[in-house]
């Protein structure tokens, strides 16, 4: 990915004394429809779409760039305006240094040099509160039986949530590593993610996988999983063989 202009979101919230008018969807171009008129300083700003006149904003940091876009959001009992910006990328110094990245579940990620982060697990450490929230909406829902119970549909339900949340920490996670590495000059490159654990990164040949972080060439013997995969997707992506030269 090239450096150039690179995006950046700011959100604001608004006055609750200010009555709020429904507005279409999607961002709205500053100038045409919109205006943001800047706190000096900090504090509170103004911003004016279309059809709703001019409402006051507390603005918590200088809004850096060009202002784009803006846009309303609501979430529970309060209103945001999604401030979305044009910035200079700022490039980092050059390191040298090429790694593939293997994600997982076991291990949020893993890199082909040896650098492992731990899964946060966000979603384990919030589960009382889930849980709590969950039987909350099951007695207010009709039909769900008795008070904490599930519809009859809710197991798999909640099993496609699940996975949906998972998928998208990994989409999340990539996205702000694109725009992240675009706004310090950095590359980074996107490869099939089909089966690179369980290929050889030595020899090429299929591995078995007795256990979820093992896996075993017929020829080579044992690999860390998560390792393996992170150096054939280095090779994928063009790296040579995903091992990353030393720091300087």
């Amino acid at each position: 990915m090239q450096g150039g202009s690179q995006g950046w979101r700011e959100e604001a919230w608004l006055s609750p004394v200010q009555a709020i008018l429904p507005v279409r969807p999607g961002p709205v171009v500053n100038g045409d429809g919109a205006k943001w008129i800047p706190a000096a300083g900090g504090g509170w700003a103004r911003v004016t779409f279309q059809a709703i006149g001019s409402v006051k904003v507390r603005q918590p940091r200088q809004v850096p760039g060009t202002v784009k876009a803006l846009q309303l959001r609501r979430e529970h009992r309060r209103w945001y305006v999604i401030v979305i910006t044009e910035t200079e990328p700022v490039p980092l110094p050059a390191t040298g240094r090429e790694i593939g990245v293997d994600m997982g579940v076991a291990r949020f990620l893993t890199a082909s040099d040896g650098q492992v982060v731990g899964n946060p697990r966000f979603l384990a450490v919030s589960a009382e509160v889930i849980a709590d929230l969950e039987c909350r909406k099951s007695r207010a829902r009709p039909g769900s039986g008795k008070p904490g119970g599930y519809l009859p549909n809710q197991a798999a339900a909640k099993a496609g949530l699940n996975k949906a949340i998972l998928d998208a920490a990994w989409h999340q996670f990539t996205c702000i590593l694109l725009g992240k590495a675009e706004e310090a000059a950095r590359r980074v490159v996107l490869v099939n993610p089909a089966g690179p654990s369980v290929t050889c990164h030595r020899c090429g040949a299929r591995c078995a996988r007795p256990r979820q972080d093992t896996v075993i060439c017929p020829a080579c013997g044992p690999h860390d999983a998560d390792l393996n995969g992170a150096i054939n997707i280095a090779a994928r992506a063009g790296l040579g063989s995903g091992q990353a030269a030393p720091a300087a």
